[in-house]
């Protein structure tokens, strides 16, 4: 124990950004890095967890590494935002002067205090001309986040992500805050960490990206998470440069997992082969045939050719996307859209391009939604989902794909029709009949009887017919409607006998 303890050292703290959607937080790790990550994030939104290390110099002129994780603001990122928390060792909550608290700061500060992690408040955006950073700090009490001399004892700092202003003020409160945490680890032990990121590339295979918490992991060795390994043979950082070793508080990625890793899982490494078939023939064992959530094929039972269950409209989704945080993401959003007689139902989930073995699942004629997101589709499946007449939408950002999906499912859910009456009127006289016309007198009983309306035929209570009215006068004068009390004359078509005493009605048709 006492020599563990000589070996364990300062380590850098791994910090996570979070807070609402365009508060600022790719801004501020785009100056904190000097990188741009805003302009190529689609539409403005973070959709994935990135990590990255930066260099600080502290006020005693040492440099100082920091990680940092870039977390999603959007609402449907929350398991995301959840697994970056539990990942960091410091929290940045970063709020803006000029919209104050939102419900994903709320959601973002209830994240951090269940996961105790030590953080910093950043109020951002203070070079605006609406920024009231006063109100900001009131709101913030007011949602029991009570800052340093307004009633608590979190560390607060006021910055511009844009021009920098305040940055250099945060970076030192994240040493000074790390200084007190004292984060240490053991670079002489074999690494160990979470799964920050997992997807499937096309050209390179499966790829994961890691934080290693502790130890050191080195070329050569095998990492596992679960039942799921890969060699270190081909190993980056963060700027996707090959590394032949890495210690703790660094991002890397692994290529060359042999089954996609479960994201925010603990990974361990090992130095030989038997010590992994020793680590995985301990793992707890999982039902038959059923694997770690994973980007690998997955699918639930089959609807019936109706797509109906329980009284509703079933709609089926095979889905896939460029990693498993979007699927997840994904299926919060597709959980909330549910109507009283309709509801989508995922039946086939995965990472990476659309295959020609995803297209051949789906039977003809079904009411099958497929979507891509964030990923490209093999020329085969292209073929065969043109043979098949099926349609494939691709998205790049999630509300547009849910905006579609809202559309999609007032389509094709089952509609009530309403008949609402809108005027009814007692035919008094009969004037004339032709093959397929009459001329009729009558009275507006309640409403009113417009040109051009299909109309109800009505005999004691029974419709025995309907007609469209083609002409109508009032008083000799032809008119476009006829109010509730007044005696009009027509023409109506119809193949049905109009007697005297029956009743027309018009109505509308209304769905439901």
């Amino acid at each position: 124990m006492e020599k563990n303890e000589e070996k364990s050292i300062e380590r850098p703290p791994v910090v996570v950004i979070m807070g609402h959607i365009d508060h600022g937080k790719s801004t501020l790790l785009d100056y904190i890095r000097k990188t741009n990550i805003v302009e190529k994030e689609v539409g403005g939104i973070t959709q994935k967890i990135t990590a990255y290390e930066v260099i600080h110099i502290s006020e005693k002129g040492e440099e100082k590494k920091i990680t940092f994780i870039d977390t999603p603001g959007h609402e449907s990122f929350s398991k995301m935002r959840e697994r970056g928390a539990q990942i960091a060792d410091i929290a940045i909550l970063i709020v803006s002067a000029e919209d104050g608290v939102k419900p994903q700061t709320i959601e973002a500060w209830k994240t951090i205090v269940e996961n105790k992690i030590p953080c910093i408040v950043a109020i951002n955006k203070i070079d605006k001309t609406n920024a009231n950073v006063e109100k900001t700090k009131t709101e913030l009490v007011e949602n029991e986040i009570y800052l340093e001399n307004y009633g608590g004892k979190i560390p607060f700092v006021e910055i511009s992500a844009k021009i920098g202003t305040g940055v250099d003020d945060l970076l030192s409160l994240i040493n000074i805050l790390a200084e007190m945490e004292n984060f240490t680890g053991n670079k002489n032990e074999n690494a160990s960490g979470f799964v920050i990121e997992a997807k499937l590339d096309s050209k390179r295979g499966i790829q994961a990206t890691l934080i290693i918490k502790n130890g050191t992991l080195k070329k050569g060795m095998t990492v596992v998470v679960e039942d799921s390994f890969c060699s270190t043979n081909i190993m980056e950082n963060f700027l996707g440069k090959t590394i032949s070793e890495a210690t703790f508080s660094s991002p890397i990625r692994l290529i060359g997992f042999c089954k996609i890793p479960k994201i925010g899982a603990e990974f361990k490494s090992f130095e030989n082969k038997k010590d992994v078939e020793k680590y995985m023939k301990e793992l707890p064992l999982r039902p038959s045939g059923t694997s770690p959530y994973q980007g690998g094929e997955s699918s639930t039972p089959l609807l019936s050719k109706e797509g109906v269950g329980g009284g509703k409209k079933i709609i089926p989704i095979i889905l896939k996307a460029d990693i498993s945080g979007s699927i997840e993401a994904i299926e919060k959003e597709i959980k909330k859209m549910m109507k009283e007689n309709a509801e989508f139902k995922i039946i086939q989930k995965g990472v990476g391009p659309i295959s020609e073995s995803d297209i051949k699942t789906i039977s003809g004629g079904e009411d099958m939604i497929v979507i891509g997101f964030n990923v490209k589709i093999d020329k085969s499946a292209i073929e065969l989902a043109e043979k098949r007449g099926i349609t494939i939408s691709f998205f790049d950002i999630i509300y547009k794909m849910t905006e579609w999906l809202e559309t999609e499912m007032e389509k094709r859910r089952p509609k009530i029709e309403t008949i609402e009456t809108t005027g009814s009127a007692k035919i008094l006289k009969v004037f004339s009949r032709t093959k397929e016309r009459q001329i009729v007198g009558g009275r507006v009983l309640k409403g009113r009887i417009i040109l051009d309306k299909i109309v109800k035929i009505m005999r004691r209570e029974f419709e025995i017919g309907r007609g469209r009215i083609v002409n109508l006068e009032k008083a000799k004068a032809k008119v476009k409607e006829v109010e509730e009390g007044a005696e009009f004359g027509m023409m109506i078509e119809s193949k049905i006998e109009i007697a005297e005493g029956d009743m027309i009605e018009s109505f509308n048709i209304t769905q439901k």
